[in-house]
């Protein structure tokens, strides 16, 4: 299959050049590789001028097509026709070798895929347990695998607002589990959402679907918003065997209060598009474990070393949650 990797980026040259180079060493190699920087100064164009690598297009987008989403958008207008697959990453991940092998692998074993999803190995410890495995509050455990839960899952067991859905999918008052809880076995996984950074779809959905503008500049959530509407019209894959570490460069994101605000509002705007008429129970649930992590948050600045990074993002919280009282998203 003929496909195109799309790498929107901004402010990050030294990290897109290390998933350059891991995209240089794959045992399958894209056929056209789009560079869309969105940056305010010209040093990833420097570095790829002094860096060159096959297939490579660069594009460097005004504050017209500057943020995720946007970026993401007039990286497929860019695509060539005869493409049957656009794959996305983050600008700060590395691949293993054979990740574009098994990510496309995927779309021959299910032909009726229409977005296939990779997974990131360097983030969470899993251990194998078996079959009839008994976890611990403190655990999440599934199909076989388990893990430490935080401390936000353990209160929302005890709360009785934990997710009612595997992960991958959102439950009716939102706020389910990633599929960062799906773990290493090898096995492909039906979901509902995938990471947008770790992404791929078939050329074909965006002919109908593009991603939504409404999430300006760092796009939080905006990969769940594009996939469950991808998820309405047909089935998404999560394939484990597909490998890529992700080490969250810290340049480019938002400052704690605006992200704060970004977690909340966003988050509202992203469970509407799972379930644009909740019922009271559904609602309830959602502010209450809204209420519960903005508490949590606050609660950090007491316990962690990065104190003003967990007050001022409290306080976005908060904001964000009360703004929704007078200007809900649209």
């Amino acid at each position: 299959m003929k496909f195109t990797l799309i790498i929107c980026t901004y402010m990050r040259p030294e990290p897109l050049l290390k998933l350059l180079q891991s995209v240089q060493k794959q045992s399958l190699y894209p056929d056209e590789i789009l560079i869309i920087d969105g940056s305010t100064n010209n040093e990833t164009a420097k570095v790829l001028t002094q860096n060159q690598f096959q297939n490579l297009k660069y594009f460097l987008v005004d504050n017209t097509n500057r943020g995720l989403t946007r970026q993401r958008n007039f990286g497929i207008s860019k695509v060539d026709m005869t493409s049957e697959v656009v794959c996305f990453l983050d600008d700060d991940t590395v691949l293993e070798i054979d990740y574009f092998e098994k990510l496309l692998k995927t779309y021959s074993i299910y032909p009726q895929a229409l977005g296939v999803g990779g997974y990131i190995v360097n983030e969470t410890q899993w251990k194998y347990v078996g079959d009839h495995f008994e976890p611990k509050l403190s655990e999440f455990y599934f199909d076989g695998w388990k893990r430490k839960d935080g401390s936000r899952f353990v209160l929302r067991k005890k709360s009785g607002l934990d997710s009612d859905c595997p992960p991958g999918y959102a439950s009716l008052f939102s706020h389910g589990r990633s599929v960062g809880f799906l773990p290493p076995t090898g096995k492909v996984y039906k979901v509902e959402m995938i990471m947008g950074g770790v992404s791929s779809f078939r050329k074909e959905v965006f002919d109908s679907i593009q991603f939504s503008t409404y999430f300006e500049g760092y796009g939080l959530y905006e990969d769940a918003d594009f996939c469950l509407r991808v998820s309405k019209v047909g089935q998404l894959y999560l394939n484990t065997a597909a490998k890529l570490s992700h080490h969250h460069a810290d340049s480019g994101r938002p400052n704690q209060y605006q992200y704060g605000k970004m977690v909340v509002r966003n988050g509202w705007y992203v469970w509407r598009v799972k379930n644009p008429k909740p019922d009271l129970k559904d609602k309830l649930k959602w502010h209450l474990i809204t209420i519960l992590l903005t508490i949590i948050k606050f609660s950090n600045t007491f316990t962690t070393t990065n104190k003003k990074a967990a007050f001022t993002e409290s306080i976005g919280r908060f904001i964000g949650w009360w703004s929704l009282i007078f200007n809900k998203p649209k």
